[in-house]
């Protein structure tokens, strides 16, 4: 009797599992596709698409990458930093590391860097790190 409660236990998962699976693929199986035209309007050129996702703010336009050179027109507790041309007294933008805060990755990932710049968005996918290196 405990054997036939065991198999009954074990079958019946078994069996509800491959009931379902039957079910869904015969389910899918008579969804016909559908003949219907688009129901999104064509892009017409010189018609740029609209994104859905949050853009960053207007000072964040200057995106700062590899190879940059920037000064810091702030303080080292507030920084602003400005793109300018590279030369003495400037630093160099060695690394990005997009989407943390962690400056100390730095280290690790850019360990030349003399500085890093840590910009925290209130959109943690805008958040950056800059490892950079004085000129």
């Amino acid at each position: 009797m405990i054997i036939t409660l065991v198999v009954l236990l074990l079958l019946c998962p078994c069996l509800g599992l491959a009931g379902w699976a039957v079910w869904k693929a015969a389910d899918d199986k008579s969804s016909a596709p559908s003949l219907s035209a688009p129901t999104n309007p064509p892009i017409l050129p010189g018609a740029e698409p609209t994104s859905a996702a949050p853009s960053p703010s207007e000072d964040e336009e200057d995106e700062f990458v590899k190879g940059d050179c920037v000064v810091n027109d702030g303080t080292e507790d507030d920084a602003e930093l400005r793109k300018v041309p590279c030369g003495p007294k400037t630093y160099q933008v060695l690394l990005r590391i997009p989407a943390t805060t962690d400056g100390d990755r730095c280290k690790t990932l850019a360990p030349q860097a003399t500085a890093n710049y840590v910009h925290d968005n209130s959109v943690d996918v805008f958040d950056y790190v800059l490892c950079l290196k004085k000129r």
